[in-house]
């Protein structure tokens, strides 16, 4: 029987939590009493009205379970239970979902982040920030199959995405919640939201925080995530390029490919009939068709590329931009200005 320390004073049942503490849990049944303890003892200290989301990705070990006998009896812990493992990125997601916070803070739930952190995160949230990251500044993991590879991976990342920060895997993030709520996270886009959230025109901030060796279990991470990463920056890529514009990409491609098919196909011409040379068993005709073939296809990928765009953006309503603040005027002023609605105060 798991025992836990005396309940924290609940939060109002009415009043909007100040903080959303959001935690992906998959088999962590042992750090969960000494996390959840951990949490209420941080917000005690700073008097904001919190609750924490705990979102079980399909767990083995019991800890479902608990999370159901946790919830009965704590009236600052909400259990979100998936049917299945989905991956921490839908597990965030479904906590994301249900977060009632004006601010939600994300972190794992093995104990290695430090839950003593949230309060300066929330600080430097608190100077304009829509998002402030931890940085892991003296990692407590394996060199050769965490360190490494993650130092990779954040300098990738930060050179295909142009948001520079030193510990893109670090789960202790604060998000203002309005940003999440703009945001839909698929594949293993979590470890992207920095990157995401750029792309809503975010302002970023990244600050170091505590890193603690595993207590507990085994990690769930390893190298075979490296090519789903990989797979996923390619999508991230494309979003912060083109997600308004695919013709562009898809356009000029097909465009490239049917004028090198065209321009070798006038010179295999001119070889027939200026030279009368025999063009028909050359590799250099079977390229000309390959080309023209793929440029026409390129082409119409971008068309419906642009088809779908439109129709991703207008079925949810989603503007192509972001206001972030409006100074003076009043509603009347922006409907008589022909606005179809005025941006709200952030």
């Amino acid at each position: 029987m798991v025992r836990m320390s005396p309940l924290p004073a609940a939060p109002s049942t009415t009043e909007r939590p100040d903080v959303s503490v959001v935690l992906p849990i998959y088999n962590e049944i042992e750090s969960l009493p000494a996390l959840i303890d951990a949490i209420a003892t941080t917000f005690a200290a700073t008097g904001l009205c919190y609750e924490i989301v705990c979102a079980d990705d399909g767990s083995s070990d019991g800890s479902a379970d608990l999370l159901k006998t946790l919830a009965r009896d704590r009236a600052d812990l909400r259990a979100i239970l998936l049917r299945r493992n989905y991956g921490q990125t839908a597990a965030m997601a479904a906590g994301f979902e249900h977060a009632c916070g004006a601010a939600i803070v994300s972190l794992d739930a093995d104990l290695q982040n430090d839950p003593s952190d949230i309060p300066q995160l929330l600080a430097k949230l608190d100077e304009g920030y829509d998002l402030v990251s931890g940085w892991r500044k003296q990692r407590q993991d394996a060199a050769l199959t965490r360190l490494l590879p993650s130092r990779i991976a954040n300098w990738l990342i930060g050179k295909v995405t142009g948001v520079k920060l030193h510990d893109y895997g670090c789960s202790l993030k604060a998000y203002r919640s309005e940003l999440l709520a703009d945001m839909n996270l698929y594949g293993e886009l979590h470890r992207f939201l920095p990157a995401l959230a750029f792309i809503e025109g975010a302002k970023i901030a990244e600050i170091p925080v505590q890193h603690h060796a595993r207590r507990f279990g085994q990690s769930k991470y390893g190298l075979g995530r490296t090519f789903r990463v990989l797979m996923d920056l390619l999508t991230v890529w494309f979003m912060k390029k083109f997600l308004t514009r695919p013709m562009h990409v898809f356009g000029s491609l097909g465009l490239l490919s049917f004028s090198a098919g065209v321009l070798l196909g006038i010179y295999l011409s001119a070889l027939k009939l200026m030279m009368n040379q025999n063009i028909g068993d050359r590799p250099l005709l079977i390229l000309v068709v390959v080309l023209l073939l793929a440029g026409v296809q390129l082409f119409c990928f971008g068309l419906l590329g642009e088809l779908l765009m439109r129709t991703y953006h207008e079925s949810q309503g989603r503007p192509i931009y972001r206001v972030r603040e409006v100074v003076g005027g009043s509603i009347k002023n922006s409907e008589e200005a022909g606005l179809d609605r005025p941006a709200e105060k952030t």
